[in-house]
């Protein structure tokens, strides 16, 4: 039930974080997305990956992007809104990039890696190490997120360079 409750906040936080058109409210709302995938983490028992997308990416990036949006929202007495795009085309490709992407993971037949399967025999002897295990864990099980993750930093540092720059009218 929770997981439900955090996949519906996630969801619709990261819709309106890209239909809003208010810099602000995009930024408070892209807080909400990665408490929630932080949330959907603690629930899968990757507690390592949600305090890393708390320090990271709430605690660091998202911090940053509100920071300077805040610091230029008021440019020359003008709110900074983001400039209205082509939705359908943006919308056409990302659906063709997540159904690519979701073909390819659900084909790959990611047990049968040669370094997964040499993986088995502990590289320390007796010695269990916990990062070997989450090594593993991140590479196989938890993929999807661990990218989803990185992409979701790719699209904040876009974002925060895009409104740290200044618009040269032509």
């Amino acid at each position: 039930m929770l997981f439900y409750l955090f996949a519906i906040l996630a969801i619709l936080s990261a819709a309106y974080v890209v239909l809003t058109r208010n810099l602000l409210y995009a930024g408070f709302s892209l807080l909400i997305t990665l408490l929630s995938i932080a949330g959907i983490y603690v629930l899968l028992f990757a507690d390592f990956i949600a305090v890393t997308q708390l320090m990271v990416y709430v605690g660091g990036v998202l911090v940053l992007i509100l920071f300077g949006i805040m610091l230029s929202s008021r440019v020359h007495n003008k709110s900074v809104l983001s400039e209205s795009v082509n939705k359908v085309w943006g919308t056409l490709v990302a659906g063709l990039i997540l159904v690519g992407l979701s073909y390819a993971i659900l084909k790959a037949n990611v047990a049968s890696l040669p370094w997964l399967q040499t993986s088995e025999v502990d590289v320390l002897g007796n010695q269990k190490s916990r990062v070997q295990s989450i090594g593993i864990k991140l590479m196989t099980d938890f993929v999807v997120p661990f990218e989803l993750a990185s992409l979701l930093l790719l699209i904040a540092l876009m974002g925060a360079a895009y409104v740290a720059t200044e618009k040269q009218n032509a």
